[in-house]
């Protein structure tokens, strides 16, 4: 059952995380209540050699479809690789406690503001070029690549938020980018859990694969449907995560 369980989870986290991120909202907590007695960097280390895979194929599928500005992305991918290193290292050194109960109320503020922006990610008007753009991807990369690596939920929803905002991105752009760069955090994450034995490869294989099918038909809902879906979802996912983090912080 427990196999049936995560496997369903890991489809639905997919979808959700092809179109907006967030898939480790779904999938972690299906995970922790599967297996209450294992060690909870195992099962964060399973979900991460699991969504990699997803987000792969998503990526994949967007750069086919999506004019993607690698000049500023690329560059953007590298420094959030290396920045989610060593938010992983800064972890083991220093409690992230304060910033558990500092999420739910920065995640308030970028829900509150994009349902203040209604014109927020509906056109698609990058306010850089040239070095300007790689210069604020890679700012932007760095600092959520650093909070993916300390502390983790949310990370895709972060991306998406601040390039729609800094970089004038619309959703499907921000989300279609937001992918390269969660690729590069998530591999470095990997690399740490499978470094210290915290993967369950013979359960990643089938979640990878429940996964990636997830992936598939979550970007071909995101292109089909345009910003204006992907900015629906955007926020269904934020508020579930205030919810969820705000639980986690306060009452639990």
């Amino acid at each position: 059952m427990e196999w049936i369980f995560v496997t369903f989870a890991s489809m639905f986290a997919g979808f959700v995380d092809a179109v907006v991120g967030g898939g480790g909202l779904i999938l972690v907590p299906a995970l922790f209540g599967a297996f209450p007695s294992a060690p909870p960097a195992t099962l964060l280390g399973t979900n991460k050699s699991a969504g990699v895979w997803g987000t792969l194929i998503s990526a994949r599928q967007y750069a086919k479809r999506v004019d993607m500005r690698w000049a500023a992305i690329a560059p953007a991918a590298g420094a959030g690789f290396v920045a989610s290193l060593l938010g992983a290292w800064a972890v083991t050194v220093v409690d992230p406690s304060m910033l558990r109960k500092a999420l739910p109320v920065i995640l308030i503020a970028v829900l509150a503001y994009t349902l203040y922006k209604k014109q927020l990610g509906q056109t698609h008007a990058p306010r850089y070029s040239g070095r300007a753009e790689a210069w604020v991807a890679s700012a932007i990369g760095a600092t959520i690549g650093f909070y993916d690596g300390f502390f983790g939920p949310g990370t895709g929803s972060f991306f998406v938020f601040l390039m729609v905002r800094w970089l004038g991105y619309d959703f499907l752009n921000a989300s279609a980018s937001a992918k390269i760069l969660n690729i590069a955090t998530n591999i470095a994450a990997l690399i740490l859990f499978t470094a210290k034995g915290h993967v369950w490869w013979h359960f990643a294989i089938p979640l990878a694969a429940a996964n990636i099918l997830g992936s598939m038909l979550g970007t071909w809902m995101a292109l089909k449907k345009g910003s204006g879906f992907v900015r629906g979802m955007f926020i269904v996912v934020v508020a579930a995560l205030i919810l969820k983090t705000g639980y986690d912080a306060f009452l639990r």
